[in-house]
């Protein structure tokens, strides 16, 4: 009996462990196998589509941490969610815990696998809740320092980097580890110092990693990011021998890292005591070198860096340009490429291809950020540069022919004709020859001149032969030649004289030699066509002037305030005061002078231009501010703010015609004034639109808008004008809408009739007060030049309106709320009749009225408008 308990124990022994077996293959070789199969497939995905930006300082692992909030079921790589699942159903369907404890030693794979998915897949606190259940119930698996590890980048991914370097310290310092893992461990450990910003420590730790990892593809990127942290640290000769480290692996390594080294060792060389001529020669090597031939793009860049240091600009802009050409994938690289070339180019004065260089790397770099929008900055200025140096290049060009006797003018202009005509020759014939060998046979289009032929495979070859017939491109030229000159003619006698016989034929090939295109009677290659167009009219000719001038002022402020081009500032004012300006920028232009030699400490030239003001323009507010400072900050009433200030006033009060009038003055006055002018301008086109109607208003915004673009009175107008002004722009009556409670009554008035209109205005406001209709006002208000009108705010419906200006014309108006009628003095009060003319109309369309200026329509809609009287 006991020895049938004992079997039976045994036996019950043996089927547990059978079973266990059972579970642990079927874990490790069915389930386990494919979920980690699909995690190994997933990270790669993640290598093979990271786009290192070796520009900036790279992360030590590569993964794009999305900022999208996704759906509860969204997935961002199906191999890491299928990771996910193989490992769940592993632990689901073959872990064995019991008695609190797990029997099966391959769970804690499981859990692992678990973890790592859940990190690619960005779910971060589940992750770290998979890693932390290795360590609280597995503390002896043989994955302990891997879960740890990737504890610790989840850490980092939660920016809790301290949290991370405390527990990777503490592993590294009790445990024993093998090399990959240490290295695995203080590579994150470089990381989050990274994180921390404390570099100096960085690069201890990503040094270690570098050392210990197995993994060479690892071992090239830990080395060119501690190349990169010494770069930062100012370490570039420590930063130079990592690079070569680097490049020490060569084929050991991805050639990315090989190439980016070489780069960065280049960015780091020495102009000035570095060997020049090795340098250059290093990278013409590199650039033969076929194996390089993916990143043609940086070589290239690296070589137009080197001539530009060197002041070889064209060879620079040859190989910036041909970094372009590689269609290059590093758009952070292209838009340096850009930059620069857009940089050259606005040196050069060439403000257009300066602009479309700018536009180019604008589209090449992260909207929004820092960098983009200083350069956004500088290309919106860039509008007004190109705008006034094409209206002053322009000109001065017209301005200059237009000094020459009429000898020169025709020499001038001879010689750009002739450089037309002999480019206009050479494309000629280049066409000719052209459409020679498209009528060719294949198989001698290509064929050089002198490289001989065969018409015959048995016959002999006649090498560099010269006779006509052995060039067959002469030959073609000669039957295009005579098919010219005599049409399609028959093989047959006396074929030259074929026309006697067929009289038409002569007579279509005249026709079509008549209509034939010549270079020699071509206009444009003529030097009076181009004399015919300059201007004659000497107010044309002074319009050229002020507008060059302008041009000129404008430049120099432009280049002064907006860029601190000094140099062409002073370039440009100088100019303009050589050229005979118009009074209004004479003293501004010297003014600016002054301040720029002031910024650049010119002493004596800045002393100089200040006594000039003084001297001989001693009445100006620019003089003032000169001999006295500190009392020019002050408003007088001569200043441009206290003018403003008063015209914005006038303008409240409806002084529109006044407004206009000394707005045209001021603008006069403060030409040279950036920062009052278009306040100025955009004040007088607000004047306009009230006093002249809606189309005079959008031409004045338009003005405004197109002038003076980078003030704030320029941005404004061009809000109003694209905004406002289609809003504004129906010019419809409203109609059905006679119950609102917002109709006016309206009392027309010529505008020499002030008095009248100021009369009528008392008039009623007094009747309104004695009749307590506090809801009513009366408002005085402009039309046009030649109409103004008394306006009463009834905020009745139009019924009601039609009432109140009955009974004004009545004279009988008399308040009895509140009076005892059984008390009552019945002798009434008679207030003078309103005998003007009136007529209603609703808010809405007073307001269209007032800016379309559009009473005769308003009154053919509206056949009665005047009231009975008695």
């Amino acid at each position: 009996m006991l020895l049938a308990i004992v079997g039976f124990a045994c036996s019950r022994k043996k089927d547990k462990f059978i079973n266990r077996t059972w579970h642990d293959v079927t874990t490790k070789n069915n389930t386990l196998y494919n979920g980690r199969l699909a995690f190994d497939i997933g990270k790669e995905d993640i290598v093979q589509s990271y786009k290192d930006n070796f520009w900036e300082l790279l992360p030590v692992e590569r993964m794009i941490v999305s900022e999208d909030v996704r759906l509860p079921n969204e997935v961002l790589n199906k191999n890491f969610d299928k990771a996910e699942e193989k490992a769940v159903k592993a632990i689901q369907k073959h872990s064995m815990l019991i008695d609190n404890k797990e029997r099966n030693p391959k769970i804690d794979e499981a859990f692992l696998l678990l973890g790592k998915a859940r990190y690619f897949e960005q779910r971060f606190v589940p992750a770290l809740e998979a890693f932390n259940y290795i360590l609280y119930k597995y503390p002896t698996s043989n994955t302990i320092n891997h879960a740890k590890v990737w504890r610790a980048k989840t850490n980092l991914r939660l920016d809790n980097n301290d949290k991370a370097i405390e527990d990777l310290t503490r592993m590294i310092e009790q445990e024993f580890m093998k090399p990959q893992d240490y290295a695995d461990a203080v590579a994150m450990m470089a990381q989050a110092y990274i994180n921390l910003e404390r570099k100096d420590s960085a690069v201890t730790y990503i040094t270690k990693a570098a050392v210990h990892t197995r993994k060479n593809e690892e071992k090239g990127r830990y080395l060119y990011i501690k190349g990169q942290l010494l770069n930062e640290l100012g370490y570039k000769d420590s930063a130079n021998y990592a690079f070569d480290q680097v490049i020490a692996l060569n084929r050991k390594a991805p050639r990315k890292y090989m190439m980016n080294a070489y780069m960065a060792k280049a960015r780091n060389f020495n102009y000035e005591k570095g060997n020049k001529e090795e340098f250059l020669e290093l990278l013409g090597d590199l650039e033969k070198n076929r194996e390089n031939r993916p990143f043609l793009d940086k070589i290239y860049n690296q070589k137009a860096v080197y001539f530009k240091t060197l002041d070889s600009i064209d060879l620079a802009i040859t190989y910036y340009n041909k970094s372009l050409r590689t269609k290059s994938e590093d758009k952070y690289l292209e838009s340096l490429n850009y930059y620069t070339l857009g940089d050259i180019s606005f040196d050069r004065k060439e403000y257009a291809i300066s602009g479309a260089y700018y536009d180019s790397t604008l589209q090449r770099m992260i909207v929004d950020s820092k960098r983009y929008r200083v350069l956004k900055k500088k290309r919106d200025n860039l509008e007004d540069v190109i705008l006034y140096e094409g209206i002053a290049k322009t000109n001065d060009s017209i301005l200059t022919v237009l000094a020459m006797s009429p000898e020169q003018r025709i020499a001038y202009y001879a010689e750009y004709t002739n450089a037309l005509k002999t480019k206009a020759i050479e494309q000629e014939k280049a066409a000719e020859i052209a459409r020679i060998k498209d009528n060719l046979p294949v198989e001698q289009r290509y064929r050089q001149p002198g490289s001989g032929f065969r018409t015959d495979t048995k016959g002999p070859s006649v090498e560099g032969g010269t006779f006509y017939f052995y060039n067959q491109t002469t030959v073609a030229y000669g039957k295009t030649a005579f098919k010219r000159t005599y049409g399609n003619r028959e093989l047959q006698d006396n074929w030259r004289v074929s026309s006697i016989s067929n009289p038409g034929a002569v007579s279509t090939v005249e026709e079509e030699k008549k209509d034939e295109y010549s270079i020699d009677t071509d206009p444009t290659f003529d030097p009076q066509t181009y004399i015919a167009q300059l201007p004659t009219d000497p107010s044309a000719i002074d319009s050229l002037q002020t507008d060059r001038n302008f041009a000129y002022y404008q430049l120099g402020v432009i280049y002064k305030e907006k860029f601190q081009e000094y140099g062409l500032a002073i370039d440009k004012f100088e100019n303009l005061l050589q050229s005979n300006p118009e009074k209004r920028l004479i003293i501004p232009s010297k003014y600016n002078l002054y301040k720029i030699y002031l910024a650049q400490g010119n002493t004596s030239r800045s002393n100089a231009m200040m006594q000039d003001i003084i001297n001989n323009h001693g009445e100006s507010r620019y003089a003032k501010i000169l001999q006295n400072p500190d009392e020019a900050l002050k408003d007088d009433e001569n200043s441009p703010t206290s003018i403003y200030n008063r015209l914005y006033r006038d303008f409240q009060n409806q002084k529109y015609a006044s407004v206009i009038k000394e707005s045209d003055v001021m603008i006069t006055r403060f030409g040279g004034d950036e920062d009052f002018l278009p306040k100025f301008e955009l004040l007088k086109a607000q004047a306009i639109g009230r006093y002249r109607g809606f189309e005079a208003y959008k031409e004045a915004l338009n003005y405004v808008a197109l002038n003076y673009p980078q003030s704030p009175e320029g941005k404004k107008a061009q809000v109003i004008y694209q905004v406002t002004i289609p809003q504004i722009q129906d010019n419809a009556f409203l109609t059905n809408i006679d119950d609102q409670n917002n109709h006016k009554l309206i009392y027309a008035f010529s505008t020499f009739g002030n008095n009248q209109a100021q009369a009528l205005k008392e008039q009623i406001e007094a009747i309104i007060k004695e009749l307590r209709y506090e809801k009513m006002k009366v408002s005085l208000d402009v039309y046009n030049k030649d109409q103004q009108f008394v306006v009463v705010h009834t905020n009745g419906n139009r019924l009601a309106a039609e009432g109140f200006g009955e009974l004004l014309s009545l004279g009988k108006t008399e308040d009895t709320r509140g009076v005892d009628l059984t008390k009552w003095n019945r002798k009434k009060k008679y207030y003078e009749k309103v005998e003007a003319t009136y007529f209603t109309i609703a808010s809405p369309n007073y307001r269209v009225l007032q800016i379309h200026k559009n009473l005769e329509e308003y009154a053919q809609s509206e056949p009665e408008l005047e009231p009975e009287t008695e």
